[in-house]
């Protein structure tokens, strides 16, 4: 019996060592790369059980703010680092590697029951700076439009004031929300919403719009036709090593990785 207690401790203080061993790293940032991320994760640590990956979403700005701070191991990112972080990190010490993993859609969305189909870039823009305001004028019911847009530390938010904005700003009376996930469900409750999304997060909950005559989906915006398309990014601190570089490989792998960037409805690279 004593020999027996010794052995399931010595089992018992084996598998606390391991767990001591076990490699940890941290995922933050944007929520358009989340569905990439957690697919990924998920099938790295079945094959590997002896690492363990937190992911957390949070926007693009805030991802990056995290890898400039030390708090991640890996920013996700639906746009490129501005000038004025790169500075910040290097401040710090921090130089920032970036790895595109995907490419994207980002699709205006409205309620399925909303007549309108087609929206022209400059239409998009003449809703979100606030000059648009009834849906009557696209061709829609008689009722004032809802405008729903991401919040400014959204990379998603970025690429729309980017791409369709130009130097126009969102008007204030938008309703800003924090991922695109919020943005799905406010236009999804609301019958004279719009909002903008990625393209991994549409279901028949909302309806996409055309833009300018052209859908957004993987084949046009890997070909370059839609017009609000980007790539999508991960960011280390320094070129990778360890466990960490074999992660970023396995993300980057056509027969690995890539296939989750398929899976979560984005646009392989490879």
């Amino acid at each position: 019996m004593r020999i027996r207690q010794l052995l399931v401790a010595a089992f018992m203080v084996l598998l606390v060592a391991q767990g001591a061993w076990a490699e940890s790293l941290t995922v933050k940032g944007s929520t358009t790369v989340l569905p990439i991320m957690q697919k990924s994760v998920e099938a790295y640590m079945k094959a590997n059980p002896d690492v363990d990956i937190s992911v957390s979403g949070g926007g693009s700005g805030n991802g990056i703010k995290a890898i400039i701070d030390g708090t991640t191991d890996i920013a996700m990112a639906s746009r490129f680092m501005k000038g004025k972080e790169v500075t910040l990190a290097m401040e710090k010490g921090v130089y920032p590697v970036p790895f595109a993993v995907g490419i994207d859609a980002l699709v205006p969305v409205v309620h399925p029951t909303n007549p309108v189909a087609d929206l022209s870039d400059t239409q998009l823009r003449d809703i979100f700076a606030g000059r648009i305001t009834n849906w009557k004028e696209l061709g829609g019911p008689d009722k004032e439009i809802v405008v729903i847009s991401r919040d400014t530390s959204s990379g998603t938010y970025e690429t729309w004031e980017e791409k369709i904005m130009h130097k126009d700003r969102v008007f204030a009376g938008a309703l800003l929300q924090a991922s695109n996930g919020a943005v799905v469900q406010a236009v999804s409750k609301n019958r004279y919403a719009i909002g903008y999304i990625g393209y991994g997060y549409l279901d028949a909950s909302t309806k996409a719009l055309k833009v300018s005559g052209i859908e957004g989906n993987p084949e046009t915006a890997a070909s370059g036709k839609y017009p609000i398309a980007r790539y999508l990014y991960i960011f280390t601190n320094g070129w990778p090593e360890g466990e960490l570089a074999k992660f970023v490989m396995y993300l980057l792998n056509p027969r690995q990785g890539q296939v989750h960037v398929k899976d979560a409805g984005y646009v392989p690279l490879y």
